[in-house]
């Protein structure tokens, strides 16, 4: 195919030029002249930026993860149409029968990307390994950490990361034996104080899940779960829709988190119609803009990243190189993945193409370019 041509966001900045791939899917050369970023946003060309990297999907096109299936096939692809170019499948705390099938109908999709869709890169396993006084939308099968449960689980598809309350019994003497082994665990639908995070953090647990939402909260006098995370904390997920956090709350974040990265937390009801939908076991509802269960209970978003890049953009002024970094780049970082999440020579041609206003053009994933891509 032909270079791409227009500004291209480049580790070092805005590269007025022209970039190659490589007939494998890789970034082959970037060749052009140094820009600044009003420049390039002034100048009317398009602005290549990394594809988006989501590390927590449940759901899109009205499909959910643990309907098994081909759901992911279907949800890979509405989310690459919003720039999204590699992701993490996210379950729900379930049964163990009900996981072992979502599992085993991903293991073919996390080694072959379906044609139009994102790479996914494997699991995340939001539970079940939570606290069940802090469920949020998470169906109430919450239990400890099990070994055995987890690796098998594992040699059915991969798993990434893994969300836990270090407060339950028994989870904090297994944090460090699991990062030894590979796993990225992060700390999230929990009552855990200040103090647990911390040791928590001090056993290898790296980042959090949904900052904000489902922990405890930061008092002055009681830091919470939130306070450790602001205080001691190099990468956290947050969930930019302006609706799970205020936008002042995302500003303090940004402040204190040097790696703060975005999700989507996306279910079903993503780019679908307002009403009903399915999050796990759970009956959810669609309505202005959010999904929420019955009892009125935020339950995931109907986010895209490439929405989430517009909002830290237009609502919380960050320039387009820093909000690329929390679409991209950090999330690759969190998740060792080192040649995804930027544009240089080597690394997989994962791009995305915006106009001045940030409204996405096309999409390729590995070079191949994605159809269809839907505008804002």
């Amino acid at each position: 195919m032909s270079p791409l041509v227009g500004n291209i966001l480049t580790p070092s900045g805005f590269v007025h030029g022209a970039m190659a791939f490589t007939p494998e899917g890789r970034i082959h050369s970037i060749q052009g002249k140094a820009i600044s970023e009003d420049a390039a946003r002034a100048s009317g060309q398009p602005l290549v930026l990394p594809g988006f990297i989501d590390l927590h999907v449940h759901g899109a096109g009205g499909r959910d993860i643990m309907e098994g299936g081909d759901a992911a096939v279907r949800v890979s692809q509405v989310h690459a149409r919003h720039g999204t170019t590699s992701m993490l499948a996210t379950t729900m705390t379930a049964p163990m029968e009900d996981l072992v099938s979502a599992m085993q109908s991903l293991t073919t999709i996390c080694q072959q990307r379906a044609p139009g869709g994102a790479r996914v890169l494997g699991v995340h396993l939001e539970g079940p390994y939570i606290n069940d006084d802090k469920l949020g939308a998470q169906p109430a099968f919450a239990r400890p950490v099990q070994i055995d449960e987890l690796s098998h689980l594992n040699q059915l598809a991969p798993i990434r990361l893994i969300t836990m309350a270090p407060e339950v019994p028994g989870n904090m003497e297994l944090i460090e034996s699991l990062c030894d082994a590979g796993y990225r665990v992060q700390i999230g639908h929990t009552m855990g104080t200040y103090e647990d995070g911390v040791q928590a953090m001090a056993k290898g647990a790296r980042g959090f899940t949904h900052l904000f939402n489902a922990m405890t909260g930061m008092h002055h006098r009681e830091p919470g779960m939130v306070g450790a995370a602001l205080a001691h904390a190099q990468y956290a997920e947050c969930i930019p829709d302006l609706i799970h956090v205020h936008p002042g709350a995302i500003r303090v974040a940004l402040r204190a988190i040097p790696c703060l990265y975005c999700v989507s937390d996306s279910t079903a009801a993503t780019g679908m119609p307002d009403g009903e939908y399915r999050l796990g076991s759970h009956q959810v509802f669609k309505c202005l803009g959010g999904v929420r269960l019955a009892d009125g209970t935020l339950a995931g978003s109907t986010l895209t990243l490439d929405q989430a890049l517009r909002n830290l953009v237009d609502t919380l002024g960050l320039s387009v190189l820093d909000a690329a970094k929390r679409v991209s780049t950090h999330a690759a970082d969190y998740l060792g993945v080192g040649d995804r999440g930027r544009l240089a020579t080597g690394a997989w041609a994962d791009v995305v193409v915006l106009d001045r206003d940030l409204t996405l053009q096309s999409v390729y994933v590995e070079g191949h370019p994605i159809e269809h891509t839907d505008a804002r």
